[in-house]
């Protein structure tokens, strides 16, 4: 005879309810520290882009500027512009960092159609591996 599901067990709704909670504090917690890291990061993501060669441009400081606006605005954007954002690659990786997934999106699909940006090489992970590098770096300080 199999084991009933019980939903209404008090134990497991604490427990599932914690995660949720410790979840989406970590989740708040980095994107408002985004804006107090916005031009050390933004020039760290840009450095590792352009020295790991997943992006090729003709000017390195319009890089750095827009990431610094997709930066600015994350740090701005509401829970919803986020999830819509991240939407297509939220499954990317297993346990992603909402900034690096967030930042990921914007040059996958932004970053591609400005006219300083010559291309964007590389799979969706190695962008993420590349952006996640510096943002764990800068936001774990």
């Amino acid at each position: 005879m199999s084991k009933r599901f019980r939903p209404g067990n008090l134990g497991e709704s604490r427990l599932i309810s914690k995660i949720a909670s410790t979840s989406e504090h970590e989740r708040r917690r980095a994107i408002i520290s985004v804006s107090d890291h916005l031009e050390p990061l933004s020039n760290a993501i840009a450095m590792k882009l352009i020295e790991s060669e997943l992006v090729e441009t003709n000017n390195k400081r319009t890089l750095q500027e827009q990431i610094e606006y997709c930066l600015e605005k994350l740090a701005r954007a509401e829970d919803f512009d986020i999830d819509y954002q991240i939407a297509p690659i939220r499954m990317l990786v297993p346990n992603p960092h909402i900034v690096s997934l967030y930042v990921t999106a914007f040059v996958i699909e932004h970053l591609v159609k400005h006219k300083d940006i010559i291309d964007v090489y590389g799979s969706d992970e190695e962008i993420y591996a590349c952006v996640n590098r510096p943002v764990i770096d800068h936001l774990s300080r």
